[in-house]
């Protein structure tokens, strides 16, 4: 549990971080009225990708320490995938926007209201009884036909993000948010479905090539869905995709359990944890209003 909460904590923090350099890159010279913004805001471009303002934000330390921040987390949540049930994990992933609220509070001098505190809270209360409730992670492999069912369901992802392109902007951003957290949830499950490190192993399991299209899939459609849509319901159907999904994998076909009469409350504690996630998806892509006449950071 630890690691997982680690990895919430790295990608939460990332995402105030990378917000920083983003509007200080937008803030630059080059930038236009033509920009896509800093908080998810649709140019009148096709792409809605600032390539300009990346490599802009490139030059910022914030941004470089919000990658390797990233980098951290994935590592703590393949470490955490390989010992607690996956439900466990990615209700733990989802409150990373807890987190992104709390230090965007501290970092940015967001007002949250007190909806939104008690939405961290409630976040805290769902994960401490999934805590109590989870059991070992489960011991089945996987069957190959589930392994190349994650690598057709990252070729899907990728076939959703080009239909999802076409859509109204009300539809959109809602499905490339889906798009996206159906792709981290391919990387979840096939974490679990990796069950050798030796170049051999890696190079002749389904399971290795959906992780990468997979995860390749999600950070495209979930950076489109973010800056040609709603921030917030974008990060809906995120955390919606990327939990519910791979819960039901990890306990249908992984054997994932509870503790001995404990799976109401893992229920309980994971509709919680995912429930506050929702009501803070605000927070997607920490899209809040900095003061200019204040020095942002500590």
């Amino acid at each position: 549990m630890v690691c997982a909460l680690g990895a919430a904590v790295c990608f939460g923090t990332a995402t105030v971080l990378q917000a920083i350099a983003a509007r200080a890159a937008a803030r630059g010279p080059e930038s236009s009225g033509s920009s896509a913004g800093s908080s998810g805001g649709a140019s009148s471009g096709a792409s809605g990708v600032d390539a300009a303002l990346l490599l802009r934000a490139l030059r910022e330390w914030r941004y470089i320490a919000g990658l390797a921040l990233d980098g951290v987390g994935f590592v703590l949540q393949i470490a955490a995938l390989r010992s607690l049930p996956i439900y466990t994990v990615g209700a733990a992933l989802a409150a990373s926007l807890a987190v992104t609220a709390v230090v965007a509070a501290w970092l940015l001098h967001v007002r949250l209201s007190g909806l939104e505190w008690g939405a961290v809270a409630v976040v805290c209360a769902g994960l401490a009884m999934l805590g109590l409730a989870s059991g070992e992670e489960g011991d089945k492999t996987g069957s190959t036909a589930l392994k190349y069912a994650m690598l057709g369901t990252a070729v899907v992802v990728l076939l959703l993000g080009a239909l999802a392109g076409r859509l109204p902007d009300r539809g959109r951003a809602l499905a490339l948010g889906l798009g996206a957290g159906f792709g981290f949830g391919v990387v979840e499950v096939s974490v679990r479905l990796i069950d050798g490190l030796t170049p051999s192993a890696l190079f002749t399991n389904p399971a290795t090539y959906a992780l990468l299209l997979g995860g390749g899939a999600a950070f495209l459609l979930l950076t489109s869905a973010l800056q040609r849509g709603s921030v917030t319901t974008a990060t809906a159907g995120l955390v919606i995709g990327e939990t519910i999904g791979p819960a039901v994998v990890g306990v249908v076909w992984l054997g994932d359990r509870t503790r001995e009469g404990l799976a109401w409350l893992a229920v309980l504690g994971f509709a919680v944890a995912v429930a506050g996630a929702l009501a803070l998806a605000r927070f997607g892509e920490a899209p809040v209003e900095v003061d200019e006449s204040e020095p942002v950071g500590p």
